[in-house]
């Protein structure tokens, strides 16, 4: 299954439009249960954008996790499969 198939946009604002856009989105997302649970999430665009990548130097490894992020679904990311 998909993240399209797990989420239902329900509202978009868009609170500005200069700089960059920002808008306030409210979703409902399928949980792993099975229930529906319902969402907001504020997301700016302005291109692409970075992260960090959380680094365990003890044991001398990256931290990883699987993550639903809206702002990259919105963006066209709808690859990440969940089991």
């Amino acid at each position: 299954m998909t993240v399209s198939h797990r989420v239902r946009v329900e509202e978009v604002t868009t609170l500005s439009d200069d700089w960059y856009v920002l808008k306030k989105t409210t979703f409902s997302f399928l949980r792993g249960d099975g229930a529906w649970q319902r969402q907001s999430r504020e997301t700016y665009d302005r291109g692409n954008g970075a992260t960090i990548l959380l680094y365990d130097p003890a044991r001398r490894t990256v931290l990883l996790t699987r993550q639903f992020r809206y702002p990259a679904f919105v963006n066209g990311h709808d690859d990440v499969a969940f089991s």
